[in-house]
């Protein structure tokens, strides 16, 4: 067994966490979820991981293109803290993905609303200006 999939299958949450931050942060985001997998599926079955490990999940699947995944794990941490701005700004941003503006404008006004910082700001801005673009393509 090699030393990266022996920490990839750890079962310290901990240590599987921050494998996977470091995976995601080196652009692996595949392999980020592969750390994550043990937590994730503890979650389903009967235990919750928290908001964070959510949120990790969301951003691998967020930068591995798996946008229906993605909306799903924003979705929950939104639930577990509606008053996380940055996931309501990713949820924004995976639901722009998706081609679902009107639904990703909502939540990036929120997160806008909720901290003004600039990338969210563009982001509103873009989707907003996307959204006029269609307007002015209906006939």
């Amino acid at each position: 067994m090699t030393m990266s999939s022996r920490h990839a299958h750890s079962t310290d949450p901990i240590a599987a966490f921050r494998r996977a931050e470091e995976l995601l942060s080196r652009r692996r985001p595949l392999e980020a979820l592969d750390a994550l997998r043990a937590v994730l599926d503890a979650g389903s079955t009967g235990g919750s991981p928290d908001a964070s490990v959510h949120l990790l999940a969301g951003r691998a699947y967020l930068d591995s293109a798996q946008l229906r995944k993605a909306e799903s794990a924003f979705g929950r941490v939104i639930e577990i803290d509606p008053a996380d701005h940055y996931a309501r700004f990713a949820l924004g941003k995976a639901l722009q993905r998706l081609g679902l503006l009107a639904e990703a404008e909502t939540q990036l006004k929120i997160a806008s609303a909720m901290d003004p910082r600039p990338e969210y700001q563009e982001a509103l801005g873009e989707v907003r200006a996307r959204i006029a673009l269609a307007d002015d393509d209906t006939p």
